[in-house]
């Protein structure tokens, strides 16, 4: 064959072989306009336990139900004492419990030998009621900005955090569960601060018990939602929470600053099926506002979907 005709086919080949990789596999056909529509992916809301208005947890529920809610996300604080107790409430319910919030005494990066040895008994008893309540996992933040005395910030810090997360992953795989990283603002936690270095602390941590989290709050040190969520992938992300972006409270009380469609957008064209999870105030009446909040969500949920 001549070389240059050789070289010109394998190029085209070449071509046509890359432009086949870079089609996005949830691509499913074409809209209207032309653009690649994505499979639907439904919208599981879930509310932490002091959202939905109610005197009692049954009451709790009662409004979730009917507002369509499909998680419930307790605090991790007491928790092995109350597995029965939210077994019994979920039972013959359309909820499930989406991710334990923390709840554990101590913290994984501190110097302090007792401190330490206070995380790692009080967090596997967490995530051992989280493995038997069918939980997504237990929230954890390496070390708030005032918890004392912690590790520096080296490298040798992160190697630690890795070597210490992947034992605690393990421990929670045995448990049908996970550890759930969550990056907060600069105000709340200098060490982990955006949803990238939380999935990157748990790809080099070594386990599949090990994943991340965004929240729509402490993303504004984010330069995109978007970017956020497709950082961590589907691989690593295993919880989303939510909150207005200004005073953080019920998503909408904060009027234009609760847009969410760039970030829903990410969680879409990932097939993200878990949690999308309020953790907020209220400025109002919780009723009200609560399912303004939810009503908001689920058109922007659509919007992004268009």
């Amino acid at each position: 064959m001549d070389r240059r005709l050789f070289l010109k086919t394998s190029a085209l080949g070449g071509a046509a072989v890359a432009a086949s990789s870079i089609i996005p596999a949830c691509a499913t056909g074409s809209s209207k306009n032309g653009k690649k529509k994505v499979e639907t992916v439904p919208l599981n809301l879930s509310f932490q336990e002091g959202i939905a208005p109610g005197e009692t947890l049954a009451e709790k529920l009662d409004f979730m139900e009917n507002l369509g809610v499909v998680g419930f996300e307790p605090g991790g604080r007491g928790l092995k004492g109350r597995v029965k107790e939210i077994q019994d409430a979920l039972k013959g319910r359309n909820i499930k419990v989406s991710a334990i919030c923390a709840g554990f005494d101590g913290f994984i990066l501190s110097e302090d030998p007792a401190i330490k040895n206070a995380f790692d008994t009080t967090m596997r008893e967490i995530v051992e009621a989280a493995g038997a309540l069918g939980s997504t996992g237990v929230i954890m933040v390496p070390a708030f900005n005032g918890q004392q005395p912690c590790k520096p910030h080296t490298m040798e810090t992160r190697d630690y955090l890795c070597e210490e997360l992947h034992k605690l992953g393990e421990f929670a795989k045995s448990c049908g569960t996970t550890v759930i990283l969550e990056p907060l603002n600069r105000k709340e936690c200098f060490y982990m601060r955006l949803v990238a270095d939380g999935a990157a602390i748990a790809r080099d941590a070594n386990s599949d018990g090990v994943k991340v989290m965004g929240d729509f709050w402490h993303m504004q040190e984010e330069t995109s939602d978007y970017g956020a969520f497709m950082s961590a992938g589907k691989k690593y992300l295993q919880h989303v929470h939510m909150a207005s972006r200004g005073n953080r409270r019920m998503p909408g009380e904060d009027g234009a600053l609760d847009n969410y469609v760039e970030g829903f957008k990410a969680l879409q064209q990932l097939g993200y099926d878990k949690y999308v999870s309020f953790e907020c105030g209220c400025g109002g009446d919780r009723a009200t506002l609560v399912t303004n909040a939810v009503n908001l969500l689920r058109a922007q949920w659509e919007e992004a979907q268009a």
